[in-house]
């Protein structure tokens, strides 16, 4: 048999495959073939969107299911057994695995990541593949497993629910460095993972690991939300069955193995509310600390107070967003992350849903607004004569006409996009809250006439509105379609088919922002939602650019002579976010302190002193739109600052020098759309650039009019240049006219619908008959066929 006849797949089948068969290896349970890990980045055309590429390994090796510790890269007999190295490196490097092997059917080179000597890269024969044990112990070496002991809890199986489900590539390495991290005896961990990556089924099955090894014997949960707790008990912990409970109404049984609890309803204020003290300090010996960066992470509140007194518990955190601050820092307690899997990872490798920004800007907000000489509020009292700009408004000075402004322009997105899109309005406040849900109402007086919970306030203080929390979040309930909030569900809120985010509050806390964003980064394919559409009145997108968004957390230093104090206490004051009830866990509504009148000194005549008010209530304001804009995003996720054409020449010049260089990838390129998905990769906005350049041109004219300041030509001037040439003569009759239809189709939709073979199948094409007809046929065979579409590709670009 000649090896070089045969597909990468054959050698797999006859070569590879074979020789792992026979080291040992068991094709059950310890090799997986073909391993798509990610899910392809999701491409937002419009209101269309189309998948990326997933990265696929051809082999990846387990100890046991979950435990991965080799890969292989496979590549046809016409390579080197070298050639797949290099792309099976970047995949263990992101997978977190220690041997590396390439293979051409020949043999293997294995690229050991453990060692730091001479042998580091080494050939093997067919016939001498590692053992599973073999590699089983370079993956210790690896991951620095030393004692049996350590082995037995790092070897640990996962749970498997008799279903296809099993963890995604990041849940797997958090999973399996947390677990081996407890092995080797770290007692703090913490773990960052990005809104919508699934911490909780995460922290289930190091807890179910650790538990079922006998490492863990009894586990406290603890989260600061009834939302959470509910969650939590009702999804992947349910599994835990009778072994589970949780602690309510400060009743403490100590007969369980798993509990759930809220902060709140293990402490108090006073020592009879501290009913973690009725649990000796060596009851627990794991902590799991959800939604970490909020009360647990200041050193001196009540709630770091039970972890103090669990000291000697192994305690995990679980947060999305880490907290820095001088105040309160969660890697000073459990030192840096163990494992960060980030927002933008989530959106690129398709995970979670990306986002489009569209930014609205108010007359007032933009120019600030000052009263007219004798200009009253509401109640008739003459208001201070200032500028107020966005930072005062519906916090200190609230505009009617502002807020309607915003509701209708969110009813205007609405009427455009979708009117049963869930929407989350963040407010300032839980006033603003209250007044925006009128605005919307009376904007969608149709809807809410049908419904009146087509609109809802849902915040801490409306019973009515909580109690619709769950059906917001249920993608099977149509109602409420709107939410309005301020800060209930900012976190915690686990809202899969939520697609437009609205920012009506001004938000300067980073950890708030991603809390945020996150609500709309879930994806729910089976209900349509795969991206989510950002509305920001505020300019709160601004934090896109910051490198802290998606970068490591950066330790806020102490105040310094000369800090505008104000600001900063402002800004921890939107960082905390709501005060939480001990009992219930739900948001407390605090009043305003009284505002108290001094008494008129006795004797004396005079004034009382005016004295500030909480808010200012004022209509009769000329609100509008100054603009509305999309806001567009590079490779990397931030803000593009520059023109949308300069940013494109950018990349495609670093990609080709020279309009000869592109030309001839273009004409050497089998299939042009190869060609649109390597510059979408890169950070090109297609879509977004024929809108900048306004003509009906396709992606080369487009590209060489950007790049290299070339005149555009339309597809319908390309078509008609094909035919003036007289290009279809050398054809019969039938091929002319199947040419002829398909440069129609050109004209008309572009360069991809033509290389299709499906464009066979619609009309004008399937009037010459089926594909295998037109193609076998009138042209004679796949091969004429697929050439004269060559051709003729080569024809339309031709460079005068």
């Amino acid at each position: 048999m000649n090896k070089k006849t045969l597909s990468e797949r054959d050698i797999c089948t006859k070569y590879i495959t074979p020789a792992l068969q026979k080291a040992g290896w068991d094709t059950q349970l310890q090799i997986l073939e073909e391993v798509s890990f990610t899910d392809g980045k999701i491409y937002v055309r419009g209101k269309f969107t189309a998948r990326g590429g997933r990265k696929r390994a051809d082999y990846i090796l387990y100890y046991k299911p979950n435990i991965p510790i080799a890969i292989i890269e496979a590549k046809d007999n016409n390579h080197s057994v070298r050639a797949g190295i290099q792309q099976g490196l970047d995949y263990a490097r992101i997978l977190d695995i220690p041997c590396v092997f390439s293979s051409n059917g020949d043999g293997f080179l294995f690229h050991d990541r453990t060692s730091v000597d001479g042998n580091i890269e080494t050939e093997i024969d067919l016939e001498n593949f590692p053992t599973p044990e073999q590699l089983w112990e370079k993956y210790k070496k690896y991951k620095g497993i030393e004692s049996p002991d350590a082995e037995k809890i790092a070897s640990q199986e996962y749970f498997f629910d008799g279903t296809n489900r099993k963890p995604r590539y990041y849940q797997q390495i958090a999973v399996n460095r947390t677990v081996e991290a407890i092995a080797n005896g770290q007692n703090r961990i913490l773990l960052v993972m990005a809104t919508g990556t699934g911490k909780t089924y995460t922290a289930f099955q190091i807890i179910h690991r650790l538990w079922k090894s006998g490492a863990k014997k009894r586990i406290l949960f603890l989260a600061d939300r009834n939302a959470l707790i509910d969650q939590t008990r009702r999804g992947d912990f349910k599994h835990f069955k009778e072994k589970m409970t949780v602690v309510k109404h400060r009743q403490v049984d100590k007969s369980f193995e798993i509990y759930l609890a809220l902060y709140q309803g293990l402490s108090g204020s006073d020592e009879a509310a501290n009913v973690y003290k009725q649990f000796s300090k060596e009851f627990f010996d794991l902590i799991v600390i959800d939604e970490c960066h909020r009360g647990s992470a200041k050193e001196d509140s009540n709630w770091r107070e039970i972890l103090n007194y669990f000291s000697n518990a192994t305690h995990i955190g679980l947060t999305a967003t880490p907290k820095e601050t001088n105040e309160a820092s969660n890697s000073e307690y459990f030192g840096d992350p163990l494992y960060t899997y980030s927002l933008k990872q989530g959106i690129d490798d398709g995970f979670l849903a990306p986002y489009r920004v569209v930014r609205v800007g108010l007359n007032v907000d933009a120019e600030g607004w000052r009263p007219d000489q004798g200009k009253t509020d509401k109640d008739g009292i003459e208001i201070e004569d200032r500028i107020y700009n966005r930072r005062d408004f519906d916090r200190k000075l609230v505009i009617e006409e502002r807020t309607d402004t915003v509701a209708k322009k969110l009813t205007e997105f609405l009427k455009g996009y979708d009117r049963f899109a869930k929407t989350i309005v963040f407010c300032v406040d839980i006033d603003h809250a209250e007044r925006m849900r009128t605005a919307l109402a009376k904007h969608n007086p149709d809807l809410v006439a049908d419904n009146y919970k087509y609109i809802m306030q849902i915040t801490g203080d409306n019973d009515e509105g909580k109690r619709e929390l769950d059906n917001f979040i249920n993608p099977e309930e149509r109602y409420p379609v709107i939410a309005t909030t301020s800060e209930l569900m900012t976190t915690g809120v686990d809202a899969q088919t939520c697609k437009v985010i609205v920012l009506d509050a001004n938000i300067n806390s980073m950890t708030k922002f991603k809390q945020i964003i996150g609500r709309g980064t879930r994806i729910n394919e089976e209900y349509g939602k795969l991206y989510f559409t950002i509305l920001d009145f505020r300019n709160a997108t601004d934090n896109f650019a910051d490198p802290a968004f998606d970068g490591e957390p950066i330790r806020i230093k102490p105040v310094t002579e000369g800090t505008d104090l104000g600001d900063i206490i402002d800004e921890e004051e939107e960082i905390e976010g709501p005060i939480i009830d001990e009992e219930t866990g739900d948001e407390i509504i605090v009043d305003p302190p009284p505002i108290r009148t001094p008494p008129t000194p006795e004797g004396e005549g005079g004034e009382i002193p005016p004295q500030p008010r909480e808010k200012i209530y004022v209509n009769g304001v000329d609100v509008s739109v100054l603009v509305s804009r999309e806001l567009y995003f590079d490779q990397h996720g931030k803000p593009i600052t520059t023109s949308l054409k300069d940013h494109t020449k950018e990349i495609i010049k670093g990609q080709f020098a020279s309009l000869d260089e592109f030309l001839n990838k273009w004409n050497t390129t089998e299939r042009k759309e190869a060609i649109i998905a390597e510059l979408t990769d890169q950070g090109i906005l297609v879509e977004a650039l024929y809108e900048a350049v306004d003509k009906q041109v396709d992606l080369f004219d487009l590209i060489c009019h950007v790049a290299y300041d070339q005149p555009p030509l339309t597809r319908k001037e390309r078509a008609n240049n094909v035919k003036k040439r007289n290009y279809f003569t050398k054809y019969g009759d039938q091929a002319r006219n199947v040419l002829e239809a398909l440069l129609d189709k050109y004209a008309d939709e572009g360069i991809e619908n033509m290389e299709s073979m499906q464009v066979l199948q619609v009309k004008p094409l399937s009037d010459f008959g089926s594909a295998i007809e037109i193609v076998n046929g009138i042209f004679g065979s796949r091969a004429k066929y697929l050439k004269a579409i060559k051709e003729l590709e080569t024809e339309l670009y031709k460079v005068a």
